[in-house]
């Protein structure tokens, strides 16, 4: 996806806005991609109160402008295309379908410092005849959370319970999941302190587990968990630099060489920034400990930079992405080698979920257009190689492609990506994406083929 995009995502994510913290004039807030960090008691004002459901979007409980009930809600629609699933390794037929995501939710602020907020979401994928965990709910709890936040010191303490969703910086590991049909939630305890430039966090959650077998059957449970401890620092050079520990568990993981109770300590250091036109985002993981009888060594980095001519025609953006992955690099030496890419976002590479961040290489150039303030384009070229031929090729979001581990040909493929996205009105935007891979020998030799996507998107947020 575009850089631009990408780090709208990032800032909305993982910090409340700037213009949260801002002294600025009381606006109407635009449609966040978090609809939690909406603040809409500026409709207090009657002069603000300009659309036809304002009356739902402020709901006054009568104990001052900041104590209300807000409505709101989301619907995606994307038409999806795709010829090769798994790039037909499976035989799979070409797939012709539509995702549809709708959320509801009601924000209650009990004053400045107190919010409860719950979201529930329902998804379905009409013509989609292999589904998957993440194509179809019926109706679950998305989110059902209480913040509270409270001044301390020189700073300011925040706290969340609850059903919630997170997502750190670019969301190359841990995500809100926003590509695929259903969004990836969390059970968990969050807490923050922000002082200055400084900000800590901490973090404990049993990441939730999609069915639909019946209305409200998602589960977390012990099984699967995942928390950490996270600093930040802004204004470190021209940009902002953080670092975070944190541990993820699994009982009765499999790979390709291991199985058993998964445990895995990470660590992690990104470094983000711009100036004079260039921008840049850094980050490098690492990852240790133990699968069943076999350790754990395993690695990603993932650097996004570019340079912007924003008083040129048309604002153009030359942009490079360069990531890589480990592999096994040997599956007999007793020591796993496959990174695991945690909560993915399935935005990072392409929409068409052909390449997993895991045992790759990969480099992309690109170029980004704004024609119009409200149109961006991007075209890129992506090359792929693995990064050991031992170990196989991966879609999203770790997915193996049969009959390609231990093959012959780090070469995995080229794509070609061009993507269009228009932002129509306030609450309406739309998207088209096209991806054409062209596979490499060890693909082919596998039984895959070249392979098509197009997506067709269209948004409404209230």
């Amino acid at each position: 996806m575009r850089a631009d995009v990408l780090v709208a995502i990032a800032l909305g994510a993982v910090a409340m806005t700037d213009a949260a913290r801002a002294d600025d004039e009381p606006a109407r807030p635009a449609i966040a991609f978090n609809r939690w960090q909406e603040d809409w008691s500026v409709l207090a004002d009657p002069a603000l109160r300009t659309e036809p459901l304002d009356s739902l979007k402020y709901i006054p409980l009568g104990w001052g402008p900041q104590t209300y009930l807000s409505l709101g809600l989301n619907l995606r629609e994307r038409y999806e295309q795709s010829d090769a699933n798994g790039f037909g390794t499976r035989g799979t037929p070409a797939a012709n379908y539509l995702i549809s995501r709708l959320e509801t939710h009601a924000d209650l602020r009990l004053g400045p410092q107190l919010q409860l907020f719950t979201q529930l979401e329902s998804a379905f994928a009409p013509g989609k005849e292999r589904l998957t965990p993440v194509d179809e709910d019926r109706l679950d709890l998305e989110q059902a959370f209480a913040a509270y936040v409270l001044p301390l010191a020189d700073g300011t303490l925040k706290f969340r319970l609850g059903r919630q969703e997170m997502g750190f910086d670019l969301q190359r590991f841990v995500a809100v999941r926003d590509g695929p049909n259903i969004r990836q939630a969390f059970d968990a305890a969050w807490t923050d302190y922000e002082t200055g430039l400084w900000r800590l966090i901490g973090f404990y959650s049993q990441p939730v587990q999609d069915r639909n077998l019946r209305a409200f059957d998602d589960f977390s449970n012990g099984h699967l968990t995942y928390g950490g401890i996270r600093l930040e620092r802004r204004d470190v050079g021209p940009g902002q630099l953080s670092a975070y520990y944190s541990r993820y568990t699994q009982d009765g993981a499999h790979f390709l060489t291991a199985r058993g109770n998964e445990e895995r300590d990470i660590f992690d250091v990104r470094y983000a920034g711009g100036l004079d036109g260039w921008d840049w985002d850094l980050e490098a993981m690492g990852q240790t400990g133990e699968i069943g009888n076999q350790q754990v060594q395993a690695w990603a980095f993932g650097n996004l930079a570019g340079y912007r001519w924003p008083d040129a025609f048309w604002s153009p953006r030359l942009g490079l992405q360069f990531d890589g992955a480990s592999g096994d690099g040997n599956p007999h030496d007793h020591v796993l080698g496959t990174f695991n890419p945690l909560f993915p976002n399935g935005y990072y590479v392409t929409l068409s979920g052909y390449t997993g961040y895991v045992n790759f290489i990969h480099l992309k150039p690109s170029v980004t257009l704004h024609p119009l303030s409200s149109v961006t384009l991007l075209a890129a070229v992506g090359m792929q190689w693995r990064q050991t031929t031992a170990d196989a090729v991966y879609t999203q979001p770790n997915i193996p492609v049969a009959g390609t581990a231990g093959k012959a040909g780090s070469y995995t493929g080229t794509y070609g990506q061009v993507r269009a996205d228009w932002r129509m009105t306030s609450h309406v935007s739309s998207a088209v994406e096209a991806v054409h891979f062209a596979i490499g020998d060890a693909i082919r030799r596998a039984g895959g083929h070249d392979s098509d996507y197009l997506g067709v998107e269209l948004k409404y947020g209230w």
